[in-house]
């Protein structure tokens, strides 16, 4: 189910649950969803460290998966 309304990963694999079959593409789907929307967060608000960018901040935070 696809939208034009923003929604979280984990928002995004829940629809996809309830529409069945949750694939290991989904879950690699979901978690590249979830590392962007981290990433942009830091972005947009910039009050976490000092990092230069939502890249940085992610992968010094989560490393780089």
């Amino acid at each position: 189910m696809e939208s034009n309304k923003n929604i979280t990963a984990v928002e995004w694999l829940e629809q996809k649950g309830l529409e069945g079959f949750i694939s290991p593409e989904d879950f690699e789907r979901a978690k590249k969803m979830e590392r962007e929307q981290i990433k942009n967060a830091y972005d947009q608000m910039r009050c976490v460290g000092n990092f230069e960018n939502g890249e940085q901040y992610y992968n010094e935070t989560y490393g780089n998966k």
